[in-house]
């Protein structure tokens, strides 16, 4: 399960990075796997049906920080929205343009997640998974951010075999050209949730420092004025997770809650 602290940096971030937890012996059987393409699911199939108990799929699934993470996100049953095994080919393709993977989407207490897989080593030549950290709370329709090509903080991912990273489902991202010798693979998987992502991971370090520092980051890319919208939704969004609606900080939404009721007399 994921500690309040890893939570708090997914809000804040809008991902969360599991590095090398997928064991060699399956990466190896991965590349094989997903060379010969993983067989659709349709919309909305209940993860305790989409994959068989022995397929690769669902071995991968069940690596226990992978287990434990998709738990901590989106509960004990999830659907699963879709899967795709996205291929690479050697010195081709071109840069995607950064997206959300989302029509608009104003669920202020809910989100879906998006496991990505990596079977192998992905290096900066490879054209790895390009993110920017604490846009996924910055609502979107798709490919609106498209005609950025760099923005400042933004994440090239480049990790060692058997890394799986989440992602909230509006974070901005894109698929980079690879400019190596080598095929690149990534299997995605988009989970929606069906019941209330409320305190479904570790919350013994709930009252830690550490999480309010989490959700105090600020990013390079933020503008000085409405940069400060991000961390007023990640509170809600946090508030949301905990059911704890007194929670602030620097009386961020505090200062804006008083909605009286009672007329003045």
């Amino acid at each position: 399960m994921l500690s309040s602290v890893e939570m708090a940096r997914f809000v804040a971030q809008g991902s969360l990075r599991l590095d090398a937890v997928v064991p060699a012996e399956m990466n190896a059987e991965g590349l094989t796997v997903l060379a010969d393409g993983v067989p659709p699911v349709p919309y909305g199939t209940p993860l305790s049906e989409a994959y068989a108990a022995d397929s690769f799929v669902r071995r991968l699934l069940d690596v226990p920080r992978v287990a434990g993470a998709l738990h901590s996100l989106v509960g004990r049953a999830p659907t699963v929205d879709h899967h795709f095994v996205h291929v690479r080919e050697p010195r081709g393709g071109d840069a995607q343009p950064l997206h959300g993977d989302a029509v608009i989407d104003v669920r202020p207490d809910a989100f879906d997640v998006q496991l990505m897989y990596y079977p192998q080593a992905v290096t900066l030549e490879m054209g790895g998974t390009l993110s920017v950290p604490g846009s996924h709370l910055r609502r979107i329709n798709e490919s609106d951010t498209g005609r950025y090509q760099n923005l400042r903080g933004q994440s090239r991912l480049v990790c060692p075999a058997g890394t799986v990273v989440f992602l909230h489902h509006g974070l901005w991202h894109a698929g980079r050209r690879n400019n190596s010798d080598t095929v690149r693979y990534m299997f995605k998987i988009r989970f929606n949730p069906t019941a209330r992502q409320q305190r479904l991971w570790d919350t013994s370090d709930l009252d830690d420092p550490q999480v309010t520092r989490e959700l105090d980051v600020t990013f390079p890319w933020y503008e000085p004025a409405t940069g400060r919208l991000e961390r007023y939704n990640r509170i809600l969004l946090w508030r949301a997770l905990t059911g704890d609606d007194s929670f602030d900080i620097d009386y961020w939404v505090t200062r804006v809650s008083n909605r009286p009721q009672e007329a003045a007399v």
